[in-house]
């Protein structure tokens, strides 16, 4: 079966596309990339989103367009992925806006803009969508929704296989050994902390919005990171909180930003970034301390980052440190992918999510299907 995985993530930079066939078991299938494309949001359509993703308060009318504008764009890159409309079926996981995961009783919930019928109508294919939901209902933390996805898809080693994700926020998967004494421990997974969200912010402060993002890593790269600084930073609860837990720009945001920096006031603005890069590094590095895994297979937009790179080498010691497209997923790929998987399993009615890695009830089906019209 052909499926199209659509993906935004917190970074609100575009939607990335991945046209893919499975077959065979669920639990492991065989898979092929067939096609891919990354689609940019406009830069007035991406600043309403951080804006909109940091609780900016907008109308309905506004946020009624703010859903037909995404829509639009997932379709459009859905599009371009997929000219023939080879799909049958289509997941996309919308533009999520506001995350809140459980605490003190209160139950969680998310919300992940996207007209589900109206992309199905543009599509003229079935669309699974609102992921998130389901998991939420039972308790869980609706995210991370991509571990079971990296377990299917990669399988597992000699040793513990660590997956990570570097978009805005970065979150992590722990595959079990397919030997040894943890042979049967469980799968497992959690948002680590910032990593491009606090450092795009940055540079667009500094540069007076001229520059969306420290490219390569270069502006960090002519700054000393301050250690004391990020050892005390690494006290905040939720970075000392155990899974499962999952996070967003409501946590690590401008507000968020805005402290760091006044805290880092005494220094130049190459250390202040090199700073805040080497806190998103140490943030993974702190949280894979106590089961140190054989390799770091890493994907997202800040592979891209050679500074924030060299820093996950330089801390996380003793793990082999490699871009997961060295297994065939490019860094854009790997979560379109997944919620390709995800729409599949919905399709035959397999659960999607992880109990172990979201703290669900019980395991579920992941996702509404709207048909075109």
């Amino acid at each position: 079966m052909r499926v199209l995985g659509l993906m935004s993530g917190t970074s609100a930079d575009g939607v990335d596309a991945v046209l893919a066939r499975f077959s065979g078991s669920r639990r492991r299938p065989h898979w092929q990339i067939l096609a891919s494309a990354s689609v940019p949001y406009p830069e007035r359509l991406r600043q309403q989103l951080i804006a909109a993703g940091q609780g900016a308060c907008l109308s309905t009318a506004e946020l009624l367009n703010l859903a037909e504008a995404i829509t639009v764009q997932q379709a459009a890159a859905a599009q371009q992925c997929d000219p023939g409309g080879l799909a049958d079926l289509v997941g996309c996981h919308g533009q999520t806006l506001w995350h809140r995961p459980p605490a003190n009783g209160q139950r969680g919930a998310s919300l992940q803009l996207l007209q589900g019928p109206l992309l199905a109508a543009l599509l003229q294919r079935p669309v699974v969508f609102d992921c998130r939901a389901a998991d939420l209902a039972l308790g869980g933390q609706g995210a991370p929704l991509v571990p079971p996805a990296d377990a299917a898809l990669l399988g597992r080693i000699a040793g513990w296989r660590a997956v990570l994700n570097l978009g805005g926020i970065a979150n992590v998967t722990l595959i079990p050994p397919a030997q040894g004494p943890e042979r049967n421990a469980e799968l497992s997974g959690w948002d680590c902390g910032p990593a491009n969200t606090l450092i795009d912010l940055a540079v667009q402060q500094f540069s007076s919005g001229k520059r969306s993002c420290d490219e390569g890593g270069a502006w960090a790269a002519m700054g000393n990171p301050d250690e004391a600084l990020i050892a005390s930073w690494l006290q905040q609860p939720y970075l000392q909180q155990p899974p499962p837990k999952s996070t967003g720009r409501e946590l690590f945001g401008q507000a968020d930003l805005q402290q760091r920096l006044d805290a880092m006031s005494h220094l130049a603005q190459n250390d202040q970034l090199a700073t805040l890069t080497a806190f998103s590094a140490a943030c993974v590095a702190q949280d894979l301390r106590e089961r140190a895994p054989v390799e770091l297979l890493v994907a997202g937009g800040g592979c891209r980052n050679a500074t924030l790179m060299e820093q996950l080498r330089r801390r996380c010691r003793g793990t082999i440190v490699r871009p997961l497209a060295e297994l065939g997923i490019a860094d854009q790929q790997r979560e379109a992918l997944a919620f390709a998987l995800l729409a599949w399993w919905h399709h035959h009615n397999h659960p999607g999510n992880a109990i172990s890695v979201t703290g669900a009830r019980r395991p579920a089906v992941l996702g509404v299907c709207a048909r075109p019209a």
